[in-house]
């Protein structure tokens, strides 16, 4: 997993991307896929997180044990980066941009199976 941010003594969470068998990074290269101004936003919404953890609605929701979500309205819509906190580390498992009220199913299926690796189950 590589590191998001540097080191700093404020934060209270360091982040990482997930990273696949092969070493693909999805959320960084989900991310690199957006307009520079969704990537600020998401960028500041994530580092909001990093600097301020715990932290609740509007920007953070639990989603279940071990999975959380960083609420972004975007210019373009809604986006949502799914991800669990593993020894005061936030491993960003999932992002996509949200086209229904609800989380879809299939975003939240692969961000488990993304948390069952992370976990080593």
């Amino acid at each position: 997993m590589v590191q998001f941010q540097p080191e700093d003594e404020n934060i209270h969470l360091k982040v990482v991307f997930f990273q696949t068998q092969r070493g693909n990074e999805p959320v960084r290269e989900w991310l690199k896929s957006l307009q520079t101004d969704e990537k600020r936003v998401l960028g500041e919404d994530i580092k909001t997180a990093q600097f301020g953890w715990p932290l609740g609605m509007p920007l953070i929701r639990k989603l279940e044990p071990g999975l959380w979500e960083v609420r972004s309205n975007l210019p373009s819509g809604i986006a949502r980066v799914l991800f669990t906190v593993e020894a005061n580390t936030m491993i960003l498992l999932h992002g996509f941009i949200k086209k229904s009220q609800k989380t879809p199913l299939n975003d939240l299926q692969l961000a488990r199976e993304r948390l069952k690796q992370v976990r080593g189950a």
